[in-house]
């Protein structure tokens, strides 16, 4: 670790990516996101492993000043198979669900839902609404006691595209949507569109207003790889968009850490 630069990594173990972030003074330098490493029986007996999840990180990161391989690794994963790569890295620092100073969470609480609802309530306050919108989508709500009030799962955006894609024998994979086609559409691809977006965001829009009437004036902060889309949709001046939130939550327990 460079103390003069204070450099160091935050790795987010997503459920389909590794999300990469490169700290200096903590603030994000670069950020950088890659498939999961591939399962460790497919990868050949001689390889190093810690060889080349080494220079997977300095290729990645060899043009921040100050950031060396030496760095300081923090990780948060919900996979656990990906985190077992990084076990033996030397200055590694696991973030578990009992250093997220949350209350009244349960042990099987993701962790990035944790991280990413105390990522927002360190930078907008308490009562605070993350609504991550990956893989899956993620409702993780807190009130103002830092008291965790609860959430849900569902399907995200991409996920649900996928499902029709491959699951049935007539209907196309969408891999990507920009725009709300019309409600009531003429084509089997915006009828798909159409079918997901609205029951999605028509979804979103009650878990919100349930929300306001149990909590009352609260940040409702959007997350996650499908945030920027959703944010758009939504065309709510109420709602935040802040993609960086599990990273802003791994800096404070970083911090927190350093300072005990």
């Amino acid at each position: 670790m460079s103390l003069i630069n204070d450099a160091w990594i935050a790795l987010n173990i997503g459920n389909s990516r590794l999300h990469w972030a490169a700290f200096n003074h903590n603030q994000i330098q670069e950020k950088y996101d890659i498939p999961h490493s591939p399962e460790r029986s497919a990868v050949s007996p001689g390889e190093n492993n810690l060889t080349s999840s080494n220079d997977r990180i300095s290729r990645s990161y060899q043009s921040i000043p100050g950031l060396k391989i030496d760095s300081e690794l923090w990780i948060a994963s919900v996979v656990p198979n990906q985190l077992d790569y990084w076990r033996d890295f030397a200055n590694l620092r696991c973030i578990d669900l009992d250093q997220v100073p949350l209350r009244q969470l349960y042990p099987t609480l993701g962790i990035d839902r944790a991280l990413a609802l105390w990522g927002a309530i360190e930078l907008y306050g308490s009562p605070a609404l993350v609504i991550d919108c990956g893989t899956a989508m993620t409702f993780t709500g807190a009130n103002e006691k830092n008291e965790l009030v609860g959430g849900a799962i569902v399907p995200g955006v991409r996920l649900q595209f996928q499902a029709l894609g491959q699951q049935t024998a007539a209907l196309p994979l969408i891999e990507q949507v920009e725009t709300l086609p019309d409600r009531w559409a003429r084509t089997t691809k915006s009828a798909i569109e159409s079918g997901i977006l609205n029951t999605l965001l028509a979804g979103i829009r009650s878990f919100i207003e349930d929300w306001n009437q149990q909590i009352g004036e609260s940040a409702i902060v959007l997350t996650g790889g499908d945030a920027n889309l959703i944010y758009l949709l939504l065309k709510s001046d109420h709602i935040r968009l802040d993609l960086d939130l599990v990273f802003w939550g791994m800096r404070s327990i970083r911090a927190a850490t350093k300072e005990s």
